[in-house]
């Protein structure tokens, strides 16, 4: 048994927390230690929104009647009277915090005593009046004071909170309770969610639910989680994305869908890559890679108003502005714009295999000229793609579910949003010829025979799928994670998820 595995009294040996334990064991033979019966009708956000303007003398005569619960973050002796600052789960403008004003008078001889020996971290319930101190604070006067659940773990030091970044992803609880930008990020995210949500169920998308262990990855080219299903006795994978099986219920006439969920891949931890992810993926029918760049736009704006209270944002210092139309290149003309090369050199594969090379990117043998071209923007244009920008026109080659273009086939009708230098959406006209998505299947398994992991497998139940016939589709997926970066200006993907995956400790 490790130190982590054992159990609280005998891994714990620091002193603070054993004098909080011999509190507990205290109170546990007075009275129940961790009580269930008192409901807080109020909370600090909605008190300092409704009451903080008012004076004094108003406040005196509302004679308003609160009870709050929260957490017990600061303690203050003045004279016969002590101070306390509550916080609770609310969110607005003046914070989550309120201050309690606790007197002997109002408590009485017992209570007071106690909550003299309160530690910082409890949680407590208080019913008291609103009141203003000489200083203009809000304040309830307690009348009732309970001790609802004891802390045995100090928080960090209450001034500056947790310091070690690492540490405020493993304790995300602990990062919680201590930043308030902590707060405010994950409540937005919360609220960027909810309003694409909301904002696609009124533009007549339906949301549905695809499953997340597939018998084939597929959707993306990327490395799977595999698992093993015991009662099916199959080797079974996380899903890299829901892509397939949406396309399967535009097959079966539901014309407009999305699913908002979790997608896996077993790739590298990054500040911009997270093995489990959230993506938003959507699909309709009769629609092209125009519909859906259009759309998309609208879904990030709606979801930056939404949010943050206005489409034009700052990243890292630097203007974001979704709010004007978003610029739109193809990969060659991205190459000629941001790789410093000359319309001719863009068309010179060997040219491009040598500029790759001198930037440490070995080419692939195999790799012919639309490859290379996508190489040497993945490696040189994508990380100065600032303000909002689709890519269009990719090459089939690397497009293995999109449709080609008509008017030339070695393009697909593809595109991929960048912002602030990353990659935050990826759609297309989908490919809904049976017999050429096979056959690009069989491509892809021939690239996963000859190595590359990455490589699509060959889903015959899918090819079934698409030969009762898909009407024309275009589908796009908006990475979530990285959209939240965006919105709150987060520098890491492990600031916008609140659990990331972490190297084991030690």
């Amino acid at each position: 048994m490790t130190q982590a595995d054992a159990p609280p009294n005998l891994a714990d040996d620091n002193s603070l927390i054993a004098e909080r334990r011999a509190k507990l064991a205290v109170i546990r033979k007075q009275a129940v230690a961790f009580p269930n019966d008192f409901k807080p009708h109020d909370h600090a956000a909605d008190l300092l929104r409704l009451y903080d303007t008012r004076t004094v003398e108003e406040l005196e005569a509302l004679a308003v009647k609160v009870s709050v619960a929260g957490r017990l973050m600061l303690k203050r002796v003045m004279g016969k009277a002590r101070s306390a600052t509550l916080q609770d789960g609310s969110m607005g403008p003046a914070g989550s915090r309120i201050q309690l004003f606790v007197t002997k008078d109002g408590l009485g001889d017992a209570v007071y005593d106690a909550f003299k020996h309160w530690d910082l971290g409890d949680i407590i319930g208080c019913e008291g009046q609103l009141f203003k101190t000489r200083t203009g604070e809000l304040s309830v006067r307690a009348s009732t004071l309970r001790l609802l659940t004891k802390s045995l773990r100090p928080l960090p030091e209450k001034f500056h909170g947790m310091t070690d970044q690492e540490q405020k992803y493993r304790q995300r609880h602990v990062d919680l309770i201590t930043d308030e930008n902590a707060r405010t990020r994950f409540a937005a995210r919360s609220k960027a969610i909810a309003s694409i949500r909301q904002f696609m169920v009124e533009h007549h998308f339906m949301e549905v639910e695809t499953p997340m262990l597939h018998p084939i990855p597929g959707g993306a080219n990327a490395k799977p989680f595999v698992t093993h299903h015991n009662a099916l006795d199959r080797e079974m994978f996380l899903r890299i994305a829901p892509e397939l099986y949406l396309k399967r219920l535009i097959v079966g006439g539901f014309e407009r869908v999305f699913e908002i969920n979790r997608s896996f891949r077993n790739e590298g931890i990054s500040v911009r890559h997270n093995p489990e992810f959230t993506m938003m993926e959507f699909y309709a029918a009769y629609w092209n890679h125009h519909d859906l760049m259009d759309f998309t736009e609208q879904v990030l704006r709606h979801a930056a108003r939404q949010a943050t209270g206005s489409a034009l944002l700052s990243y890292a210092g630097r203007e974001v502005d979704l709010d004007r139309p978003f610029a739109r290149l193809t990969v060659r003309q991205a190459l000629v714009a941001h790789a410093g090369l000359a319309e001719a050199e863009a068309v010179d594969a060997e040219l491009l295999r040598a500029r790759l090379k001198a930037l440490g990117h070995e080419a692939p043998a195999h790799w012919q000229l639309a490859e290379l071209q996508f190489g040497l923007f993945e490696a040189v244009v994508e990380e100065q793609l600032w303000q909002p920008t689709f890519v269009i026109d990719y090459p089939v080659e690397v497009s293995p579910l999109a449709r080609a273009s008509d008017a030339d086939p070695s393009v697909t009708e593809r595109f991929e949003l960048f912002i602030t230098g990353r990659e935050v959406a990826n759609g297309f006209s989908e490919l809904n010829d049976a017999e050429d998505q096979a056959a690009r299947f069989l491509a892809q398994a021939a690239n996963k025979e000859a190595g590359d992991e990455e490589a699509m497998y060959y889903d015959a139940d899918f090819i079934r799928a698409l030969e009762v016939g898909m009407p024309p589709t275009g589908g796009c997926g908006i990475g979530i994670d990285r959209l939240i970066m965006l919105l709150t200006d987060s520098a890491s993907i492990r600031d916008v998820i609140l659990f990331p995956s972490l190297r084991k400790e030690g």
